[in-house]
């Protein structure tokens, strides 16, 4: 007799599931494609803030980013310096997760450019840099480069206001509210080594590129006692002698003189003498920037004048994008690395 429409309804079904196996659609426990895993298994079990301490900070999202699978939590968190919520990223190592460090586990601040926020290192550059501090056993946390939100100042130029923080404390209003961000990046380094246990005890060293660059050098010239050691990307090396400074120290501090105290050059000749062992920095010869904005020449006198050692690599075609950076970023992360073992190794003595 001929089959009911339930039997023959079943027995398409299971035509099409024969079909779809032998064709590998079904997976099986004999199939030759398996998923990635984690190389070490302890990584499941990274470390994050305890329930108690997360009341002001929250895990926006947490993504495996190297093959070892070493993650990266983009955190946001009610800022006291700039009284808005802030966002910042930190990439942890293999050896922060399986706890094998004797010492604190050692940190680069990575401080991004013009228009930047915290994600366009971690997407442009992450994949070389992430794999190499991974190497290096090195934690990278990477701060937005201003306030943002409503009630947050803004201005229609690129290089003013929300995404162009300057790294500095604006006196002037209406940015005089929110944009703190010199006084930020040392809240930020206190939260991150009290909940994270990141970077501390002298274990933490800072980079940039551009506005960042400019914040790597004042930050760490004014501080010398807080960061290990510093580098930058091309970065804007005499801000109070070049456009993109000027409007930023006129608007933010009121005049182009205070900007002086935010100014790598005036900072160096000020200081009179070394202050770091080295600084490292790397320029485009087509960085489009280089004459009128970044003036390395300048920087590079006043490090002579005073006795400042000041390595200078000149990358041969490189502009001013982050190809420049994710080309010799690894280089830059290997360099702070000598430096902040031997700190770790004074912390562990």
């Amino acid at each position: 007799h001929l089959p009911n429409r339930h039997s023959m309804r079943l027995l398409l079904v299971l035509q099409l599931f024969v079909v779809a196996a032998t064709r590998g659609f079904v997976p099986s426990s004999h199939s030759a494609s398996t998923p990635c895993k984690n190389k070490d298994p302890s990584l499941s079990k990274i470390p994050t803030p305890t329930s108690s301490s997360m009341s002001s900070i929250t895990i926006l999202s947490t993504r495996t980013v190297t093959k070892s699978g070493c993650v990266l939590h983009r955190v946001k968190h009610a800022s006291s310096s700039t009284g808005t919520d802030m966002v910042f990223a930190i990439f942890l190592p293999t050896a922060y997760a399986a706890g094998v460090n004797k010492g604190p586990t050692p940190a680069i601040y990575w401080l991004s450019g013009l228009t930047c926020s915290d994600e366009n290192f971690c997407q442009k550059a992450g994949p070389t840099a992430f794999q190499q501090a991974d190497a290096e056993g090195i934690a990278l946390i990477m701060p937005d480069t201003s306030p943002r939100g409503e009630g947050v100042a803004n201005d229609d130029g690129y290089d003013l206001g929300q995404g162009a923080g300057f790294y500095i404390d604006s006196t002037q209003e209406p940015w005089s509210k929110h944009f703190k961000m010199e006084s930020y990046i040392k809240e930020l380094t206190g939260l991150v080594e009290k909940k994270w246990k990141v970077g501390s005890d002298g274990t933490k060293a800072v980079a940039g590129h551009s506005m960042g660059g400019h914040g790597a050098l004042t930050l760490a010239l004014k501080n010398p006692s807080e960061w290990t050691s510093v580098s930058a990307f091309a970065p804007i090396c005499h801000p109070t002698a070049c456009p993109w400074g000027e409007k930023a120290f006129g608007s933010y501090l009121g005049s182009v003189e205070a900007g002086k105290d935010h100014d790598a050059v005036e900072l160096l000749l000020k200081a009179g003498g070394s202050v770091f062992d080295e600084i490292k920095i790397d320029e485009g010869t087509n960085d489009e920037f280089k004459d009128n904005q970044l003036r390395l020449a300048d920087l590079e006198e006043a490090a002579a004048k005073v006795g400042q050692k000041l390595s200078v690599r000149r990358c041969e075609g490189h502009d001013h994008s982050y190809y420049f950076i994710s080309s010799f970023i690894a280089d830059h992360i290997e360099w702070h690395a000598s430096r902040l073992r031997a700190a770790v190794g004074k912390v562990t003595e």
